[in-house]
């Protein structure tokens, strides 16, 4: 049961009594904020009909009824052909999404699981990991029409598309920027602790790793297709030793699939050492690979792409000094570490995924 059986309180609070009348769920016996997830906020439910999850969309990146209506439809769509995903549930007007008072809700089911990362699993199961996701790319391509109908009534269209998605990779120039003023702020923060010493070691390792590589700046992404958008430990739920659930989909978009798949292992597969587990990640991109189509060298483009972002990318470090936002602290010595070893054993991360 929920370690609270009342109602949350404050200015998040969600008017549960308001929301429930839209749906065919009952009255609130209890309510527990969930505590794990960074950009949107989540409530565990207890109700004279059952059980529940109450999600709060409130990124303004992705809290647009509309946008949250389309994840609905193909996470309903996927449902139908099999994959683990927890649909939302519809209202008594059969709509999923909830608007009360500017803010947008959706109820879904509750699902029992617990998250695991890629420690935590056997090779087979990092295999059904890359199989999963493979299956993922491939159904989001079967029931997402609008794409479908793009290509076939118009080729250019869709190249169109695939140009708007694929983003310029980042430029160091402005990555030195970025550094320097990052650098400035270390320097500023009082009193200085352990976290700033951290920062201020990785933020010079970086420059001097840009320097070196500056050269490598890799051209537009390749094959794009519909992705989860944000598919790691957090997002999917194991009930056992099977996947029960992938949820929070908030990120669906087209984007450089391939990319999605070096990505998700560079989360479910780093050790605290910010390592990467190659044999983990060979039976995973292997798995991958087979079900989602892609092949060996898409995998390998897609790791020279995500290995640059990583060279360029500060987020926790901007969350940190910019926002004073701490909630990502705990993972930065670990992805910090993987961009410096990822440089150093380039190829033979590449080999992993590709070979």
């Amino acid at each position: 049961m929920p370690r609270s059986s009342v109602p949350p309180h404050g200015p998040h609070a969600p008017p549960l009594g308001v929301l429930l009348r839209q749906y065919s769920a009952g009255s609130v016996l209890a309510c527990e904020p969930v505590e794990q997830g960074l950009l949107n906020r989540g409530y565990r439910l207890c109700t004279t009909r059952g059980r529940y999850f109450l999600k709060h969309h409130f990124d303004p990146e992705t809290a647009d009824p509309a946008a949250i209506a389309r994840q609905h439809r193909a996470t309903q769509r996927l449902a139908d052909l099999g994959v683990p995903v927890a649909p939302p549930l519809p209202r008594r007007d059969g709509r999923t999404v909830a608007v009360v008072g500017g803010r947008a809700y959706a109820l879904h089911p509750w699902v029992e699981g617990r998250h695991r990362h890629g420690g935590q699993l056997t090779a087979g199961q990092c295999e059904r990991l890359g199989a999963l996701l493979g299956v993922v790319h491939a159904g989001l391509e079967r029931v997402m029409p609008a794409r479908a109908r793009a290509r076939a009534s118009d080729p250019a269209a869709s190249d169109r598309a695939a140009t708007h998605v694929c983003a310029e990779s980042a430029d160091p120039a402005d990555t030195f920027t970025l550094i320097d003023d990052l650098l400035g702020r270390v320097h500023r923060h009082r009193p200085a602790d352990s976290f700033d010493e951290l920062a201020r070691h990785r933020l010079l390792e970086r420059r001097e790793l840009l320097e070196r590589h500056a050269d490598r700046r890799p051209p537009r992404g390749g094959s794009v297709g519909w992705v989860h958008g944000d598919f790691h430990p957090f997002n999917l739920l194991y009930k056992g030793d099977a996947p029960a659930a992938i949820v929070d989909w908030d990120r669906l978009g087209l984007r450089p699939r391939a990319e999605e798949a070096v990505r998700a292992a560079a989360i479910f597969f780093v050790r605290p050492a910010g390592t990467l587990d190659l044999p983990k990640v060979r039976a995973y991109a292997r798995a991958y690979r087979r079900t989602a189509g892609a092949t060996p060298s898409q995998l390998a483009a897609a790791v020279h792409r995500v290995w640059w972002e990583r060279l360029n990318d500060f987020w926790m470090l901007r969350w940190h000094y910019e926002r004073g936002d701490t909630r990502a602290d705990p993972q930065f010595p670990a992805a910090s570490a993987l961009a410096v070893w990822w440089t150093r054993e380039y190829d033979t991360v590449c080999e992993a995924f590709a070979g």
